[in-house]
């Protein structure tokens, strides 16, 4: 078979328990298109908990650890091999359009970025910039979630040629007028939506790539349903009311854990011992203070991002039809980390490794290969899929990739390709950093030079809410765990050169 086209489609921050297909309370029909039509793989993970950290894991096959952008606020280093670079080399087009977040909105003389302020907003440059960048030989790139004053680069260049001026009522200062701290109900027009310029941009590049008749990669990379909860009309309302089943905490969850859980619930906590760098740190703060009717609210309008999403999605799915290009491509639909909305007293993200934030929804069609209807319960990462959409494109897997090739369990030939999974969360230099391990029935995090740590048993108890850390009944156990998760550590060494000599 010749090279297939990949269309990668990801959003921004959504729980893994958001597709209609899993979950009837909420409206993807084209979502659930994807899963009909290829395979839904339902304990999919991210390589860490937030945005730059898991998006560097999708573009290199690397952990956090081993790319360099081990954290928020850090930069993936330009010369780090990425899927683009190889695709490139093999005669691929290749594009990204919408959110990269591949570095920080800081910098300095040793790390410079493209997506820091003031560059961020200057016009002269983004009109004569479009790459290369990582691996794409074409970007256009966006920084802002809903109405953050992140607002420039490309996007805004689109805004202005849209609607001179005026788009800036839509947005936060300095960018725009819009008052901080809007909710809900966002006034922006759809056509003037970020989710309408990527669709259509992506569009049109398709058009360009089926009249060119070369293999493509494309990233389309929705900002959404990261936070602030902001839609327009309708979507911000079309939960309004419905029956949702809104998360919450239990009294005393937190007893048996590390001590920054319940300091979650504690309005005048003490986080000074955690910060060590003085950027901010996600999740460490009260969280306690959100009012069960607030919650709700947020989480219709969070439903409704997805929604909204999610017809954009099958705008795309429709235009690879109409050029039929269907069958030649591949499509990934994913994200890079989930989200929490309520579940255990928490909200949004940070140092918590529930399922709720590590797992991930994960579709994948390819007509020739993948079967079609199939839920697949195998352990995937973010991590796999570099390696595995090499080797769809016919090329090598390099060794220095850390992700397991992953296409004949794709393609239903195998029923696992991994014993485990691993994530990782590394905030602060050294005051706070997780290992996560997951097997098939078990979930341990351990904490660098702290005696705490988490243990669960995903079989018994899904929801996590038991911590058997410190169980006596459970230490041969944990014992047994952390030998293994040892033992993959070791395994992710990186063996770039293969061994040509006795000496």
């Amino acid at each position: 078979m010749h090279s297939p086209n990949i269309l990668l489609i990801t959003s921004d921050q959504q729980h893994y328990n958001t597709l209609g297909i899993c979950n009837p309370e909420i409206h993807t029909p084209n979502l659930d298109r994807l899963a009909r039509e290829g395979t839904l793989f339902n304990r999919a993970y991210c390589s860490n908990p937030t945005c730059t950290p898991s998006r560097a894991s999708i573009i290199t096959g690397l952990y956090p650890s081993q790319h360099g952008a081990w954290s928020l606020g850090t930069k993936l280093p330009e010369q780090v091999p990425a899927l683009g670079d190889y695709l490139q080399k093999a005669g691929y087009r290749t594009a990204l359009i919408g959110k990269a977040h591949f570095q920080p909105k800081a910098s300095t003389d040793s790390f410079s970025s493209l997506e820091a302020e003031p560059l961020l907003y200057d016009s002269s440059f983004w009109k004569g910039f479009h790459g290369p960048f990582y691996g794409f030989e074409h970007v256009e790139l966006m920084r802002n979630h809903t109405c953050e004053y992140l607002v420039g680069q490309h996007y805004a260049l689109w805004l202005e040629e849209q609607c001179p001026g005026k788009w800036r009522e839509y947005f936060s200062p300095p960018a725009g007028t819009l008052p901080a701290n809007s909710l809900y109900q966002w006034e922006i027009p759809e056509e003037y939506h970020y989710n309408t310029w990527i669709t259509r941009r992506c569009c049109d590049l398709l058009g360009s790539f089926r009249r060119e008749n070369r293999p493509f990669f494309l990233w389309a990379s929705f900002p959404d349903p990261h936070p602030p909860y902001l839609a327009p009309s309708p979507w911000c309302d079309m939960y309004t009311g419905a029956p949702l089943t809104v998360p919450e905490g239990s009294p005393g969850e937190f007893m048996n854990f590390p001590p920054h859980f319940a300091m979650t619930q504690q309005e005048d906590a003490d986080w000074s011992s955690y910060r060590e760098s003085g950027q901010f740190l996600h999740g460490l703060r009260f969280h306690a203070g959100i009012a069960p009717e607030q919650i709700r609210r947020n989480m219709e309008v969070y439903y409704g991002m997805i929604s909204y999403l999610d017809y954009c999605t099958g705008i795309l799915l429709d235009r690879l039809d109409t050029l039929g290009l269907c069958e030649d491509t591949l499509v990934i639909f994913t994200t890079d980390h989930g989200h929490l909305f309520g579940q255990h007293g928490l909200h949004y993200k940070g140092p918590f490794l529930y399922e709720d934030l590590i797992r991930v929804p994960l579709l994948i069609r390819f007509p020739p290969e993948v079967p079609a209807g199939r839920t697949c319960g195998s352990l995937q990462s973010l991590v796999d899929l570099a390696p595995t959409l090499l080797d769809f494109c016919s090329l090598p897997v390099p060794p220095s990739m850390s992700g397991v090739n992953q296409r004949q369990v794709w393609m239903g030939n195998e029923e696992a390709a991994r014993r485990y999974v691993l994530c990782e969360n590394h905030q602060e230099p050294s005051s706070l950093q997780q290992r996560c391990y997951v097997d098939e029935r078990y979930k341990l995090t351990v904490y660098a030079d702290r005696d705490w740590g988490e243990l669960y048993d995903l079989a018994e108890d899904p929801g996590e809410s038991h911590n058997l850390w410190v169980h006596p009944d459970y230490r041969d156990l944990k014992e047994k765990l952390l030998l293994h998760a040892l033992w993959q550590e070791m395994d992710r060494e990186p063996m770039w050169m293969p061994r040509i000599a006795g000496a």
